[in-house]
């Protein structure tokens, strides 16, 4: 006779208690202290910011109503500053070759970071040789890049007209002819600045999808169809961002000719900012710098504004 085992009762573990949530006044707390730590991270940036950079921008403004001179206490003028550098015959010599230097630098230092993009983009070897080829100018500091190219520009030994003996063609004078001296201050810059926009859009070039690519050459589109109907599309914001900037940039241009040209010859490379370093190294007038500097402001916050209210409203249509 067999004996049936006893069954034993099954036993479920005991379930865990589900904590109860935190406090609403406990979530806020810890929220508020997570914000306070990343503010008191912060702060070391903002007060870097708001010394060497909100407060010298207020206080040109205010120069920029007032006499002053070091060493004097400051009187103010209200706008005498504004209407004397209006009237003085350098101002609209600088503002005409700022102006013409930045049509140029889009002219000529716009396309050329985009085409060699679309070409470091399309090497299937040795792209990191030549990235750091084309980024090479931009680690070489600005001063020492514009003695440089004093050097190559200079009519006598200068390597430009070196060259172009050399080869049994007609030399120039560069950066000492009236004609030329802007333009070559111009290949200068767009020398100098080229890399940095070179990456930025090779990385922009970069996560564009490869099926749009496939999509367009399955349809027939040659190499100008595709950048035209898929590569600029895809990076119209990147384009229109660099562009502002560069406007920026340009219109602010001060170490080429400081270094290369001293504003000549017959200040025919005077610009903005080189006028305002003469009214307040060489003139030791701080008024009239700070006045046309509140001017610059002006300008180029408008036409920040206007520009990205206008590409705004187109991508918005």
């Amino acid at each position: 006779m067999t004996r049936t085992a006893e069954r034993r009762p099954v036993t479920k573990p005991a379930a865990h208690p589900v904590p109860a949530p935190p406090p609403a006044g406990g979530r806020r707390r810890r929220r508020l202290a997570d914000q306070a730590r990343a503010y008191a991270f912060l702060l070391g940036g903002l007060l870097c910011f708001a010394l060497f950079s909100w407060y010298p921008a207020v206080r040109a403004v205010v120069i920029a109503f007032q006499k002053y001179t070091p060493g004097s206490s400051p009187e103010w003028v209200g706008t005498a500053n504004f209407t004397r550098v209006l009237h003085d015959p350098e101002f609209s010599a600088a503002w005409r070759n700022t102006v013409t230097f930045t049509a140029l630098a889009l002219l000529i230092g716009f396309a050329i970071p985009f085409l060699l993009a679309l070409v470091l983009n399309e090497l299937r070897h040795a792209k990191a040789f030549f990235r750091v080829v084309v980024y090479l100018p931009v680690m070489i500091p600005p001063v020492v890049s514009a003695l440089l190219w004093k050097w190559f520009y200079d009519p006598g030994t200068g390597l430009a007209n070196e060259t172009l003996r050399f080869l049994h063609l007609p030399t120039s004078n560069w950066s000492n002819g009236t004609g030329t001296a802007l333009v070559s201050l111009v290949i200068v810059a767009t020398w100098a600045n080229t890399g940095g926009t070179v990456l930025i859009y090779l990385a922009a070039l970069q996560s564009i999808p490869g099926e749009l690519y496939e999509a367009a050459e399955l349809d027939g589109a040659n190499l100008l169809q595709r950048v035209r109907h898929v590569t600029v599309p895809q990076t119209r914001f990147v384009i229109l961002m660099l562009m502002l900037l560069q406007v920026i940039a340009t219109m602010q241009v001060f170490t080429e000719p400081f270094v290369i040209t001293g504003g000549g010859p017959e200040n025919a490379t005077v610009t903005v900012l080189y006028l305002i370093y003469k009214y307040a190294f060489l003139y030791n007038d701080f008024g009239g710098a700070c006045a046309l500097s509140v001017m610059l402001l002006v300008l180029l916050g408008a036409i920040s504004a206007g520009y990205l209210r206008l590409t705004r409203s187109e991508g918005d249509a």
